[in-house]
Order: C-alpha cells, then structure tokens, then sequence
C-alpha cells in the first residue's frame, strides 16, 4: 500500500513552510490597523439607536453646569467657606429640583418667580396608598374607596437620588431666553438594564457612548409646559388629588408616560404616579411667611416642602460636619444631601439664622439689578440628608442624629435638627403687578447686604 500513497510535492511543502515562518508582525499590523480606522469612526459615531436627548440637542440646550464647571467642585475644603474681614458674603451656587426628591441641576444663573427659582419642583412622584396593598394595575373604579395618592421622596425610597433630570429649553438665535418659556422638555434617566443578551448589549452601547464606567439606563420625556386641554385628553392625563404632608391639593398625573421598569427600581409596590403642579392649584404658604398686605402678595409653591426656597451657608454645613462621626459610609457632608437652591459662601458659621431680610447686589455677577428676599425661619431637617445623593445609598443614622443633638436650636421645633433657612422672594411692584408677572434675576457671584436682622421661631404645619 505504501507505494500507492502520494507523496508531498516539493512546491506544496515548500509553501506550507513558508506560511508557517511568517512571524505574528504579518497578522498584528493589519489588525492594528483595521482597528486604528474603525474606532475612531465608532466613538464619533457609535452604533446605537438615537435617544430622546439626541434628538432634543438639534433644537434644545440642556440647562446646567456639568462636574467639571460645577461651583461645588471644591466647597467641603475650608477655604470654600471663609470669611474675609470686611467682605459681603457671596452667592456660591444656584440649583433647582424640577422633579421633587431626583437628581438637581446645578446653574449659574436663575429667574426668580413667587414660587421660587424657574423650574424648581414642578413633579414629584407619588404611590397610591390604601389601608390595603393597591395593584400597579388598579383602574378607577380600584382606587376610588380608602385610597390616596401620596407623594414620595428619597426617605422612604432612596433610589430617587438616581434618577438623573435633563432640562432643555428651546434655542434661539441671540443667545437670549424667552420671558415664558414654552417647548421646553425635561428627560429623565434611571439605571436599568433588561435581561439576557439585551442588556449586555445595552451595557455596551452606554459604554460606547458615555465612557468605560456608564451604565445602562432608561429615558422617559416629559413636557415642562403645562399641557392644554386637548394635549391632557390625547395623552390621556389626569386631575387627582395628591397629598404632600398635611396639604391635599389637585394636580396632574402624567403616570401614563413613566416606564414600569421605575417602579421596579426604586422599589415602590404600589401604584406609581408623576404629578405636576397645577398653575391655578398652587399652595398659598402662610406660618412664617409674610402675609401679602406686608409685601403685595401671598406666597405660593409648588411641591416644595413648605417654602419657595431654601438657603444653605457653607460656613454652617462646614462648622456642623466637623462635629458629625465619620466612618467607612460618611467622609464629609456634601452639601447637596440638603437639597438647598441658594448656597453662599463668606458669612460666619449660623448667622443667616439672625438674617430677617436680605437683598443680593450684583456684586461679581454679570446683572444689574438686586434681588430681595425675606428669611422666614429656620430648615427644621428630616432623615433624607442621610442618604448619599451620589449614589442613593442611606446611612444608617447621620447626619440625623448629630442634627438632632448638636442643632436642636429652635424653640418651636423641640428635638428636631435645624440647618439651612427658607426664603420668600420680594418684588418691588408685588402691589401694582398680577402675581404671575412677578420676576427677579439670581446668579452666581452675587453679594449679599442683609437688610434686617431678629429671632426666629418656627412654627409647625
């Protein structure tokens, strides 16, 4: 039989030979080169399907200052809060809250209106409550006996710190803003990847287009505006009465536009809604507040606790956190746990909690004219600064109960912890405007002229 085999051809064995002394340069110079020409082509153009924020971007721009320009970077370092001899204290950062207990967006510059900064705290979430467990699914008819809508923050539900809020405005030529703004939308981002071989994938395209430690995440779009007649019927809207502390007022629910994946999330089990404030359904706030025959109208909110904004000194936070123990969940307070719109810089540690009136002078901002406010009382705080708003995690007890040991300073809020004050806005014309036109100007750089000084007391809902 061997002399029937075939033996190798000179040629043949002479071109395997060949092949097989090529070194790995003949492979790797190529490769390297087929992917030195699609990466670049893949990070400019990474192939995902388009979000709604993608295709707001046309036409919109996003409001607010990204990590890299926050007036935040540096404020827990001593030198963020120290007091120069003789110097005003400053306006250090302006942040809004456009949906209640989520993400806020940082801005150099702001409109003040009589329920506080644009923007700021126009939703909140809310669960259908009952004496009994109420269905994600439960109808009209279900939710009519016993049960109410109740709205929800990061004290019950500490995964809200997650979810990112994206406000786009209309773009104009000029650079200029409209007086109303209308068209503006807000989009809004949680983490959430689905199962199997869709959720890697989607892992990796946030990854493509947002870097190496993006994770995968859930959008859904909201209108700003609030929505007219005809727009509540087609997107099938409705009017209900939700609670927010011991207030009930009737606002709408857009529930209909929020993912069920969300509720999955944040790890709500009963019926999950998204309320915005009604225009003609605002909360008139009286207790501290001035009363409108002293400044020409009352004061409202929206879903604000119980004032239309809050202030927080970073001289105070600094002088506080030095006082709280630290461990392996808590190396230093960011201000950002208290949720506060106006945050300044250059005053002593607590002494906004002897201002009554303040007025902000333009100072080193770019405006031209002052804004004025009236200090109504202190922040009585609640447990949710003790959740961490970078990552939506709780501690297990501070700062509450350092708040409630080292700042129970109020004689109306007996062993309850105080830091930060609420302001109301006061408007030069309050008396010969319609409350709607009222407006002022904040931004960044802003010094502060306190114009009255007393004592404060506050007083209970």
């Amino acid at each position: 039989m061997e002399a029937y085999r075939p033996s190798p051809s000179a040629g043949s064995t002479a071109g395997l030979s060949a092949l097989l002394d090529f070194d790995a340069t003949f492979f790797f110079l190529p490769l390297v080169t087929l992917l030195g020409f699609l990466l670049p082509i893949i990070y400019l153009f990474p192939p995902v399907p388009a979000t709604k924020a993608d295709a707001l971007q046309q036409t919109h721009d996003r409001l607010g200052l990204g990590r890299a320009e926050s007036n935040l970077r540096t404020h827990n370092r001593p030198a963020a809060a120290a007091v120069t001899p003789g110097a005003s204290a400053k306006l250090q950062a302006l942040t809004i809250y456009p949906v209640k207990s989520c993400r806020g967006i940082e801005l150099t510059r702001s409109r003040v209106l009589p329920t506080g900064l644009e923007f700021d705290r126009l939703f909140t979430f809310a669960q259908l409550k009952s004496p009994f467990s109420v269905s994600s699914t439960a109808n009209a008819a279900e939710k009519e006996d016993g049960h109410v809508w109740e709205f929800i923050t990061q004290r019950q539900f500490a995964r809200l710190a997650n979810v990112k809020v994206d406000l786009y405005v209309p773009r104009v030529e000029d650079g200029t803003r409209a007086d109303k703004d209308t068209g503006s939308w807000i989009v809004m981002r949680f983490p959430w990847r689905d199962l199997g071989i869709r959720g890697v994938l989607q892992t990796i395209a946030a990854k493509l287009v947002r870097g190496w430690y993006a994770e995968a995440e859930r959008e859904f779009l909201l209108p700003v505006e609030f929505p007219t007649k005809a727009e509540i019927e087609q997107r099938g809207y409705e009017f209900e009465k939700v609670k927010i502390w011991k207030d009930v007022v009737t606002a709408l629910n857009l529930g209909v536009d929020v993912p069920e994946e969300l509720r999955s999330y944040l790890g709500v089990s009963n019926k999950l809604g998204l309320f915005r404030i009604d225009p003609l359904g605002l909360r008139q706030v009286f207790r501290c507040a001035p009363r409108k025959e002293e400044i020409g109208y009352q004061p409202t909110v929206g879903f604000q606790d119980a004032y239309p904004l809050h202030l927080m000194n970073l001289g105070s936070l600094q002088d506080f956190d030095s006082q709280v123990p630290k461990d392996g969940d808590l190396k230093y307070l960011d201000v950002r746990r208290f949720r506060s719109n106006l945050i300044v810089t250059g005053a002593p540690a607590y002494d906004e909690e002897s201002w009554q009136s303040i007025r902000f002078t333009p100072g080193a901002s770019t405006l031209t004219s002052d804004a004025s406010f009236q200090v109504s009382c202190r922040t009585v705080r609640c447990k949710l600064p003790n959740v961490d708003p970078a990552t939506g995690i709780r501690h297990r007890v501070e700062p509450d109960r350092s708040l409630r040991k080292i700042r129970d300073v109020d004689p109306g809020a007996p062993k309850m912890g105080c830091l930060g004050v609420q302001l109301c806005p006061l408007f030069e014309d309050a008396e010969s405007c319609e409350t709607e036109d009222l407006r002022s100007w904040l931004e960044v750089g802003m010094t502060i002229d306190v114009q009255s000084r007393g004592e404060h007391v506050y007083i209970k809902q």
